[in-house]
């Protein structure tokens, strides 16, 4: 099909979804209510329906004082049951399908249930919207003349007693609609290949030939991948073999430890990175704007959300606001309601607020992954902010990162202990540590304040992994591809400890 009718059409479904999102852009607390009522009404019969009595809950002061804020671990029997063919326990339609994730911070898997409306009015829809707001800000994209190379996670779809479980992006492979197949690459054949290593050579093989404008997938994945192409292709950059790149589509990860390393594969001054917010649980913010750093909040996918303060997280006087409570700036774990059946979950990432209309956010982080045994209350937003400005300065290039707490003993003070794999090693690797320490202070306050005089802390401990240190990590614990990583921060040492076990130090 000719560009300009597949662009007409493409504008035409655009202009369509463009007047739903002002909606709620407009009305955005009042769509929020409406929506939680619609998901309170729709489960009334269900088995927590009944148990917290839906039917006679006409607020939101109601819905907080009768169904509590839950883990996974509170949810899996219910879970479970349906696992096993039992249903209308926690949503008022069949649940089929579930989106097994391992996480970072526990070994036991997890399988979060994705219902046919979760698919189709949140995951697909927000796939739907992140192509309709790029489109909408440039006008003049060829998006169409090629195809979207993929990377998804490396897991096939497993049959259990008439469920199916897999990780997401499989299960999304799996359910999409025929013509969304033609214009991805690679097929979904391979796709859903689960050896991560025979995966990488055959997504190659598909796709280097191929007319391919765009890619989609996590930036950490994605940067093997590309370095593998140019390594097999002989090329510099992607360009090369892909003329007609205009964007990449990325989430999973912090962009900004990795963005200079994609800004030299692909030179091209206006290429675009337009950044998703998604998970097993649910599709929850879009980049709206070209060269933004902020993400739009969907507010109409089937998800109600609130927002638990986290200087007061985990404490007695904890306690969830809603969207129209939140303030600028300030650090929140997530709560939701969804579509899927989680009722009030806690699915462990921490945002900020850096607009209140519209409401925009960025990810910070993870309620169990950020460093807070001194006071210092060190994110991860902090830290690869921190990382992308030492490397812009000391010209280095990091693959990845970890780090922990040095407790203190006796008389020792405090630390924070970093192993850092570099692409090309530092230099002078104290001054990468220096600047690196020195950045940190500036981007967090309590951090400065401990570090001030070495009164609690010490300058932190710089370790120089071996090349692979951490794919070994991951490989070795059947975590290659997708969305799999070593947690960035972290209040304990077993994972720096694990490290430093396959690590051969450089001298």
């Amino acid at each position: 099909m000719p560009f300009p009718i597949i662009n007409s059409i493409a504008s035409w479904f655009l202009k369509q979804r463009i007047h739903q999102i002002e909606l709620f852009l407009k009305y955005p607390n009042e769509v929020q209510e409406e929506l939680l009522m619609n998901l309170l009404r729709g489960s009334e019969g269900t088995v927590i329906g009944k148990e917290y009595e839906f039917t006679s809950i006409k607020s939101y002061q109601t819905f907080t004082e009768r169904v509590p804020i839950s883990s996974y671990e509170d949810l899996e029997p219910l879970i479970e049951r349906t696992r096993k063919g039992e249903q209308n326990i926690f949503w008022h339609t069949p649940i089929k399908w579930f989106a097994k994730s391992s996480g970072t911070t526990n070994a036991k898997s997890k399988y979060i249930p994705v219902s046919n409306e979760a698919l189709e009015d949140c995951h697909y829809k927000g796939s739907k919207d992140l192509l309709c707001l790029y489109l909408n800000n440039n006008e003049n994209s060829e998006l169409f003349i090629g195809k979207s190379l993929r990377l998804g996670g490396s897991s096939q779809i497993y049959e259990d007693n008439n469920t199916y479980f897999g990780d997401l992006s499989a299960i999304l492979i799996e359910n999409m609609p025929i013509w969304a197949e033609f214009s991805s690459t690679p097929s979904n054949k391979v796709s859903l290949m689960s050896e991560w290593e025979s995966k990488l050579a055959a997504i190659i093989n598909e796709t280097r030939n191929e007319n391919v404008t765009s890619f989609a997938g996590v930036p950490s994945w994605m940067l093997v991948l590309m370095n593998r192409v140019l390594a097999e292709t002989g090329k510099d950059n992607l360009l090369e073999i892909w003329p007609n790149l205009e964007v990449y589509f990325h989430g999973g990860v912090s962009f900004d430890p990795y963005r200079e390393q994609y800004q030299k594969i692909v030179p091209k001054k206006d290429f675009q990175y337009y950044e998703i917010y998604n998970a097993s649980e649910g599709f929850f913010a879009i980049q709206d704007l070209n060269y933004s750093n902020d993400l739009l909040l969907m507010l109409d996918y089937g998800i109600f959300y609130e927002f638990i303060p986290m200087d007061i997280f985990g404490t007695p006087e904890q306690k969830a606001i809603r969207l129209a409570d939140v303030e600028l700036n300030k650090n929140y774990a997530i709560v939701i309601t969804t579509n899927g059946g989680l009722w009030r979950y806690l699915i462990g990432d921490t945002v900020r607020f850096t607009s209140l209309s519209p409401y925009r956010i960025r990810v910070t982080g993870r309620t169990k992954h950020h460093i807070n045994v001194f006071g210092e209350e060190l994110m991860v937003e902090n830290t690869d902010m921190a990382i992308a400005k030492a490397c812009q300065l000391t010209q280095t290039e990091v693959v990845d990162y970890t780090v922990a707490p040095v407790f203190m003993k006796d008389k020792e003070k405090g630390a924070h202990e970093w192993m850092i794999e570099f692409k090309n090693n530092p230099e002078n690797p104290e001054v990468f540590r220096k600047t690196l320490d020195e950045t940190l202070q500036t981007l967090n306050s309590d951090y400065e304040a401990k570090r001030y005089n070495n009164m609690t802390l010490n300058p932190l401990i710089l370790n120089i992994a071996r090349p692979n240190l951490f794919y070994d990590w991951l490989k070795e614990n059947k975590k290659l591809g997708g969305q799999h990583k070593i947690p960035r921060l972290s209040n304990q040492r077993d994972y720096l400890e694990q490290l430093k076990n396959l690590q051969v130090f450089q001298k």
